[in-house]
This record gives C-alpha cells, sequence and structure tokens, in this order.
C-alpha cells in the first residue's frame, strides 16, 4: 500500500460527490494520489446513532463482508479494533453466525471469515472522522453538486441556504452520489450518451425494528434466514453496537411485512425457521418498525460506453445498484476503490475507461449471483437460461451438503463473502464433497440453535410423537399466514 504523503502525486485536485460509505473510501484512496481531495456532501453530518437524511436505508441491517472488512481495514487500519471498543459486535462469520439456506442450517464451525456486526450509522461517522482527520481532505458539508463543468473538469457546487452555486474545478471527478440518476443527466447535459442499464424487478420489501438486547445474548451475534422461491419471506437479526438488535423481515411483491408492530410479530412467526421469531419475543422494543423499498436492482454499463470524460468516473451505488437482502452493497464500493487506487497508478490520464474496465470485473460476480438468486423467484422476470438453473440447482444441493459438511459450508460463505471466486465451489475436492450427499428433507433438528437468552431458542428437538417447539412455529405459521389465493 502507499503511504500518505509518500507516493508520487498524479493531480492537484480530486472531487467525490457523496460522503456516504462509497465517498469517504474513495477520499481515502485519492489521498494517496491528489494534493487536495474535497469531498461535496448535500447532507448534514449526524452522529453515529442517527442516519444522514439522504441514507433512509441507514435504519436497516447491513452487512460488511468478510472481503469488505478487509479492505476497510487496510484503508483504515486499527478500525476492527476501534469499532469493537465502540460497541461493535467481531465475529466469526461461519462459527458465530446462524445461517439458514433453504430450511437448512449451515453447519456451525470455526472458519478463516472474520466480519464485524456494527450499524451504518456508525460505520459512516467513523470512517468520515478518519477522512477529516487526513491532512489533505477537505469534508463539505450542505453542499449539492448540481452539474458537471465542460468535459467533467469539475462540478457545479450550490451551498445550502440559497446560496450563489460556484464553479470547482478538479484534475478527477468521482461520483458516489447514490441511488439516483443524477450522474447519467449531468453526462448528457454535456453531449455524452447516458450507459446502458441492466435492471431486475425483484419487488423487494423489508421492514427493520431496534430492540434492546437480553443481558444472556453476550455471546450472539447474527442469525440469517435466506429467503427463497419455497418460502419468500426472510430476515436477518443483527446484534451491533448500543447493546442492540436490528431485525430485519423480508418480503417480495405484495407481500409487505407490516409495519404494525403486532402485526410485525406475527410476521415473524411465519418465517420459515423460528429463531428470529423466538429471539424477539424476549426483546424490548426501542422504536417503531422501518419500511424500505428496493423494487429494482439496477446496474449502468459505463465500461461499454465508446465516449465518455476521461477523468470522471462513477462508483458505489451510483454505478451498480444491488438486491440489499444479499449484502453485497458496501463490500463492492470498498473492491470499486482498490480499483480505482489500480487505476490511477498510470497517472490521472484517461482513468475512467482502465477503472470502469476493471470495476465491471468487480461487479460482474456478485451482479451474477444476485440474477441467478432473485430469478428463482416466480414472479421474477428474466432470461431462465439453462446456465441459470444449472447454478440454482447446484447451488441448493452446496446447501444440503452445508448442514453436515463444514468445509462446503466454509466454500460456500467465502463465495457469499466475496473471498473466493464462484468457481471454486466447482473444484473437484469440493465438486465430490456436494454431491455424495442426497438431498432430503431439510432437518431442522441437525444442530442445536445458539441460546441468545434462557428460553428464546429452542433447544435441539427430538422428533417423538410429542409436540416440539417446531411444531408449534409451525402451527403458528399456519394461523398467522395470509388466506386466500
Amino acid at each position: 500500500m502507499t503511504g500518505i504523503g509518500h507516493g508520487d502525486r498524479t493531480g492537484k485536485h480530486a472531487v467525490v460527490i457523496g460522503g456516504g460509505i462509497g465517498g469517504l473510501l474513495a477520499a481515502r484512496v485519492l489521498s494517496e494520489s491528489f494534493a487536495r481531495v474535497s469531498v461535496i456532501e448535500r447532507d448534514e453530518p449526524n452522529s453515529g446513532a442517527t442516519p444522514r437524511r439522504g441514507v433512509p436505508q441507514g435504519h436497516h441491517t447491513h452487512g460488511l463482508l468478510a472481503r469488505g472488512r478487509e479492505i476497510v481495514e487496510e484503508l483504515f487500519p486499527g478500525l476492527t479494533a476501534e469499532l469493537t471498543d465502540l460497541g461493535a459486535v467481531p465475529c466469526d462469520i461461519q462459527d458465530d453466525c446462524v445461517w439458514y439456506n433453504d430450511g437448512r442450517r449451515l453447519y456451525p464451525a470455526p472458519s478463516r471469515l472474520r466480519g464485524l456486526a456494527v450499524s451504518r450509522p456508525r460505520l459512516e461517522d467513523f470512517l468520515r472522522a478518519r477522512v477529516a482527520d487526513l491532512p489533505n481532505v477537505e469534508i463539505r458539508s450542505r453542499c449539492e453538486v448540481v452539474g458537471l463543468l465542460p468535459a467533467a473538469g469539475g462540478v457545479r457546487v450550490r451551498p445550502a441556504g440559497g446560496a450563489e452555486a460556484e464553479d470547482v474545478p478538479a484534475d478527477l471527478v468521482v461520483n458516489a452520489c447514490g441511488r439516483g440518476r443524477r450522474g447519467a443527466a449531468w453526462l448528457a447535459e454535456l453531449g455524452y450518451r447516458t450507459p446502458a442499464e441492466e435492471r431486475v424487478d425483484s419487488r423487494l420489501v423489508y421492514v427493520t425494528r431496534e430492540y434492546r438486547a437480553h443481558p444472556g445474548d453476550a455471546d450472539a451475534t447474527s442469525i440469517l434466514v435466506a429467503h427463497g422461491a419455497a418460502a419468500p419471506r426472510g430476515g436477518f437479526a443483527i446484534r451491533v453496537e448500543g447493546d442492540r438488535w436490528l431485525i430485519t423481515l423480508l418480503g417480495m411483491g405484495d407481500d409487505v411485512p407490516p409495519t404494525d408492530p403486532d402485526e410485525y410479530e406475527r410476521f415473524a412467526a411465519t418465517l420459515p425457521i423460528p429463531d428470529i421469531h423466538l429471539l424477539m419475543r424476549r426483546l424490548q422494543p426501542l422504536g417503531p418498525p422501518r419500511l424500505m423499498r428496493i423494487p429494482t436492482s439496477v446496474r449502468h454499463r459505463y465500461e461499454r460506453l465508446r465516449r465518455l470524460p476521461k477523468r470522471y468516473v462513477v462508483l458505489g451505488d451510483a454505478l451498480c445498484r444491488f438486491n440489499p437482502s444479499y449484502g453485497q452493497g458496501m463490500t463492492v464500493a470498498a473492491c470499486q476503490a482498490i480499483a480505482l487506487r489500480e487505476a490511477l497508478r498510470e497517472g490521472p490520464d484517461d482513468v475512467a475507461r482502465r477503472f470502469f474496465r476493471l470495476a465491471a470485473r468487480i461487479i460482474d460476480v456478485p451482479w451474477d449471483m444476485g440474477v441467478c438468486g432473485d430469478l428463482r423467484f416466480p414472479h421474477v422476470q428474466g432470461r431462465r437460461t439453462p446456465r441459470v438453473r444449472l447454478l440454482n440447482a447446484y447451488l441448493a444441493q452446496v446447501h444440503v451438503a452445508a448442514e453436515d459438511d463444514p468445509v462446503v459450508g466454509e466454500a460456500f460463505l467465502s463465495v457469499v463473502n466475496m473471498v473466493a471466486p464462484p468457481q471454486s465451489l466447482f473444484a473437484p475436492r469440493l465438486l465430490r464433497r456436494v454431491l455424495r450427499r442426497r438431498p432430503e428433507g431439510a432437518r431442522l433438528v441437525r444442530h442445536p440453535a445458539p441460546v441468545f437468552a434462557e428460553d428464546v431458542l429452542p433447544s435441539v428437538p427430538q422428533l417423538t410423537g410429542q409436540e416440539t417447539d417446531m411444531e408449534t412455529h409451525a402451527t403458528t405459521r399456519a394461523a398467522a399466514a395470509p388466506q386466500g389465493g
């Protein structure tokens, strides 16, 4: 890594549009190559306990995958330890997290995958403070970028309060302004074509509620119940700083998790796995359920443009907006920040073309995985090619094998966490382990669920003639499930 102040400067001034996760990571990388970096953010920064106005998704659970944590730790040494001191929860992603895929519990075992459970506002607040401490970076809050200067040689900025807009020249402009089409509109105003889009309409809806942690929860980190075609409802429970749990319930299409507190809990009772509902029943709510709709995943194909400004790049959600249920967004943004560093090694001239090619390769894998996952659902439109059907069938078999085999479980989680390529799941030694397990019904009694608090989660139920907690949950699900076709 090139240390700050020790590398050859490739430019005088870089501007980053947007002070979210992607923008802050970009600013950190740019500080190595530019004498001055300006981050332009239209929101007022909030404390680590409250999301910014421009980040409504900040109330919801976020995932910093293992690869993302590694990159952020490299860019900000000591981050994991410092955030842990502030209450974030470090974890072994395989051993400490409870994973259910297709109703099957992934075998818990020690792994090399290290994660960090932290809320989006706390992570962003921490990164902002560290970036603001860099001697050659300034963060201009309550300022809005309203357009690009000719040839994207800077930006036009309007401060809050109705002040007159000003021109801010730059040797490089990085658009990290998040969701929306402002970046494409700015290019069109300069006479450039807008990039082609790829869209997947999953019609995802999720609702999150915050809870006070129970004193007996000290060893727990998270529960993840993945939704699938057979059970389109899912959920996440993540323990974060401040002795809190964030519990998110997922639905798709017209099956929307309710925001009424009682109905929200009843919806949780209909999940295919009882763990989240049983945990929820013992926790104290700290606020109302909050709803978020992300109906569409969108990928902007800047790398396919024949003509584009040479010193204008786009990253984060402004480049590709993923289905958030797969937890890929922040980690992909971190990988793109490293790609920006690589693209700048040859200087700022034509950096855009180099960066977009690198970024496209980064996006390909999580995008394809997300699209394959979405196409399991009948209401999602798209081409279900033989390749898509084969991959989904093979992943279903991976989940079967991962019930018993920790090696398969770690291999799957390594791909999900962007530490290993998808091809690794097809390595001969792993292929043999996957295919030797014959698919049977999901065995919910295979492993004991961790005890988050006394009597919160069931011990391993034995399938006797007597009713178990699992059977009780199934009865509750049937009673709470929506009636009719």
